[in-house]
């Protein structure tokens, strides 16, 4: 089942991401241990996700991962 929006903002907050909002109900995320890397999340908290968000959610967290395990 689709994550809600609300979840997957937690998960990147808990990560340690931080964000800043875009056009409309967008927010864009960020780390310090990802230069150059966003992502953009679309969507008001209660929203079910898309499929798509969710698997760019977690390949964001795994590059963290590696990222973190380098230094």
């Amino acid at each position: 089942m689709p994550s809600r929006i609300y979840e997957l903002k937690a998960e990147l907050s808990k990560a340690g991401f931080t964000w800043r909002s875009g056009k409309g109900s967008q927010t864009i995320w960020t780390h310090s241990h990802l230069p150059g890397e966003r992502l953009t999340i679309a969507g008001n908290d209660q929203d079910l996700d898309g499929r798509c968000q969710e698997k760019a959610v977690r390949k964001v967290l795994t590059k963290l991962k590696e990222a973190q395990q380098q230094t």
